[in-house]
């Protein structure tokens, strides 16, 4: 399904209901299927990507296929290694192209086996019902902090807990630390020291909590109100202490205009006046947010250099190659000066007023989400396979409609 997107210019407010967090919720699904199912989730996400975690969790099935959901395969992959039952886990065709190598091997070390069906080093996986039993292991820092958060989730029920020794730099640390904040939330102590994550044999504790709302999912809307003739956008559920890291977006957005106020569970947009002329930042702790601020910023004609995009090359698509093909349709000619980096310096080219421009998603939502708001500048943009969304904001094209952006399906 494909759309086709036009903006009508208008003066308003609106008002917004975000989704809840699927990082969040991912990490609780598991933390409650280890505690016994004890604890009460309200607001769960109605992504794709919990929804497969949900179905599989639930599932008595050898056979579990989670499409496009990359958290859940990792996750459900050192969980199903701890549950001591036989499992094949499987995904789209782009799953069977992203890397699990690193998270297999580690469980391996620590006494599962687990098979991979295909290629080397990707999925299918066959998960037999060994389960693991050593308490160390070593693994890199620069690799997908979802390996990293998929073995300290299980660490408190294996026998000897876990001690993990990060080397190098470590890449996307606000996600490792929402996950250990979380752990600790529901009754697991740990140590970090150095480079070195000790968690000792423990049992998740009962209770409750109510998701927030998704800060990534946010970060559209500090788009649209940075590009549009809006006035004022609220957006309820999210929290000025946030468990995560996108929330970092709200000191980024003032460089381009957009101020936030924080009220009791909601907060406040609203436009003031360009900060920079050059935008220089580390992505490393706040990769998700990457295409939303190369969009916003090539649209603003604010050139920038971006650092620690390493991870955005096996996330649902090479996003920084992404990045570079799409945003050269809209006249911008992006280049990548060294691995990890991407930079617009100001090359621009002019584009018929009228030319019908077809943006390609490639089978990831935040392609078509951080491309969306670009129908401010460009008539009659077309967002392929529109409905990708799904996997992290489903209800976004009807969100975006309250405030002027008219969708039609071609």
């Amino acid at each position: 399904m494909d759309y086709k997107i036009n903006f009508f210019a208008q003066e308003l407010k609106t008002t917004i209901k975000l989704p809840a967090s699927k990082s969040l919720s991912n990490r609780l699904l598991i933390i409650n299927a280890l505690s016994g199912n004890q604890i009460n989730l309200e607001n769960l996400s109605t992504s794709d990507d919990t929804l497969h975690l949900i179905n599989a969790l639930n599932s008595e099935n050898e056979l579990i296929d989670v499409g496009h959901a990359g958290t859940s395969m990792r996750f459900l992959t050192a969980y199903f290694a701890l549950s001591g039952k036989n499992k094949i886990l499987t995904g789209s065709e782009r799953m069977k192209n992203r890397p699990i190598g690193i998270l297999v091997e580690s469980l391996n070390q620590l006494g599962a086996k687990i098979e991979y069906l295909e290629k080397q080093g990707f999925p299918p996986l066959k998960i037999h019902a060994q389960k693991p039993f050593k308490s160390k292991i070593e693994i890199a820092g620069n690799i997908s902090s979802q390996y990293i958060s998929a073995l300290l989730l299980l660490s408190p029920a294996l026998p000897q807990g876990l001690e993990i020794t990060l080397t190098g730099k470590i890449v996307s640390l606000p996600y490792i630390q929402m996950t250990l904040n979380m752990m600790h939330a529901f009754g697991i102590n740990y140590t970090w020291r150095e480079n070195k994550i000790t968690i000792e044999p423990q049992n998740y504790q009962k209770g409750e909590v109510f998701v927030e709302s998704d800060w990534s999912g946010a970060s559209y809307w500090f788009e649209i109100m940075a590009l549009a003739p809006i006035s004022e956008i609220e957006l309820f559920g999210l929290h000025q202490n946030s468990f995560q890291g996108d929330s970092k977006l709200t000191e980024l957005f003032e460089n381009l205009g957009v101020q936030t106020s924080f009220y009791e569970n909601k907060v406040k947009l609203v436009k003031t006046e360009l900060k920079t002329t050059f935008f220089e930042y580390d992505f490393n702790l706040q990769p998700d947010i990457a295409q939303t601020f190369a969009v916003s910023l090539c649209l603003l004609n604010i050139p920038f250099h971006f650092y620690g995009l390493e991870t955005l090359k096996i996330k649902e698509t090479n996003r920084i190659e992404a990045l570079m093909n799409e945003l050269q349709k809209l006249g911008f000619s992006l280049n990548e000066p060294c691995e990890g980096e991407l930079e617009w310096k100001g090359t621009k080219s002019k584009i018929p007023e009228n030319q019908t421009i077809e943006i390609e998603t490639y089978n990831d939502h935040r392609m078509a989400l951080a491309f969306a708001p670009a129908a401010v500048f460009y008539k009659n943009l077309i967002v392929k396979n529109a409905e990708v969304v799904s996997k992290s904001y489903p209800e976004f094209w009807q969100h975006i409609a309250e405030i002027g952006f008219l969708t039609q399906q071609v």
